[in-house]
């Protein structure tokens, strides 16, 4: 009777505790950062040829016919090749499937993710993505299936660090977001706020943000701290995903080094986190209309709908 009270008391007691984590993670963690998945974007809010969709739309002299190449990419910038789609893709093309909220297999245009884009277009299911650059797993798997992509830069985006709104903290420095990253820095008293332990965020791997993150890292490792989720968060993405995409008011984009992430710091290059994303494509496709696709976003109005659209124009 006695062992089977210490047992009952054991699990109580790891209910309690998991219990009370659980609610430490809803009403503190969690509500810091954003949980940037592909489930939040509803695809439909961005559908080409809707006179609703949210994206900014630009007439072109430019209509594709004949093999139309499959466009995916980044959901960052759903916005942005959907736009692209909408102005140079006949109509036919695009396939919606309204009670799944997605496109259809025999649709010209995607909606996945990064990691599944750059599957795609390696293995020949996709001709063209809109990304950042690749990670070096994603590199790894085109090298092993024998294939060689070509990566052109068509416009610039700001990487940003985001906190909960209620944080005192605003600024921060590139050395102090990779000390609070690698494990050095770990409570907010350190750069000036509350005295609160850090839990620095981060993405799945493959995914375009986290790459970039790694990149930023250089060759410094991502160290979580297992206390984190009773502290306050810290997370990344790019600008326009957190601001225009996702739109989250219960966050703000941190400062870093004194620099907002505005988009005229991004014009300007005073920001001091700016990465180029790519139109990506196997060097060995065939499809004529790829180039044509390509040279449309580099053109004035391909680069006008990478503008209104929230990014900043390679050229």
């Amino acid at each position: 009777m006695r062992k089977a009270r210490q047992i009952l008391i054991l699990i109580l007691t790891a209910a309690i505790f998991l219990c009370f984590n659980g609610g430490v993670y809803a009403l503190f963690t969690q509500r810091c950062g954003i949980n940037f998945d592909t489930r939040i974007i509803e695809p439909e809010r961005y559908l080409p040829f809707d006179a609703n969709a949210g994206y900014t739309k630009v007439e072109s002299d430019l209509l594709l016919d004949g093999d139309i190449p499959v466009i995916d990419g980044a959901a960052a910038l759903v916005p942005v090749y959907s736009s692209i789609v909408d102005s140079v893709y006949p109509q036919e093309s695009v396939k919606f499937d309204t009670e799944a909220k997605n496109y259809t297999q025999d649709s010209a245009i995607r909606f996945t993710d990064t990691i599944e884009a750059y599957k795609g277009v390696t293995d020949g299911d996709v001709d063209i993505i809109l990304c950042a650059a690749p990670s070096e797993q994603q590199k790894q798997y085109a090298k092993e299936q024998g294939v060689e992509l070509v990566y052109v830069p068509v416009g610039y985006e700001a990487f940003v660090f985001f906190v909960n709104e209620n944080n005192p903290v605003d600024n921060l420095t590139v050395s102090q977001i990779k000390d609070i990253y690698a494990g050095e820095i770990t409570n907010w008293a350190e750069v000036g706020g509350a005295d609160r332990i850090i839990n620095p965020l981060d993405r799945p791997e493959g995914s375009g943000s986290q790459t970039v993150m790694l990149k930023f890292m250089g060759d410094r490792e991502i160290k979580k701290n297992p206390l984190g989720i009773f502290g306050g968060a810290i997370g990344f993405s790019f600008r326009f995903y957190v601001e225009g995409v996702v739109a989250n008011g219960g966050i703000k984009l941190l400062s870093v080094n004194g620099i907002e992430p505005t988009e005229e710091n991004i014009r300007n290059g005073s920001y001091p986190i700016i990465y180029q994303f790519y139109a990506v494509y196997r060097k060995d496709n065939q499809n004529e209309n790829v180039q044509k696709l390509v040279d449309f976003m580099l053109s004035e109005d391909g680069q006008k709908i990478i503008d209104e659209n929230g990014y900043t124009p390679i050229k």
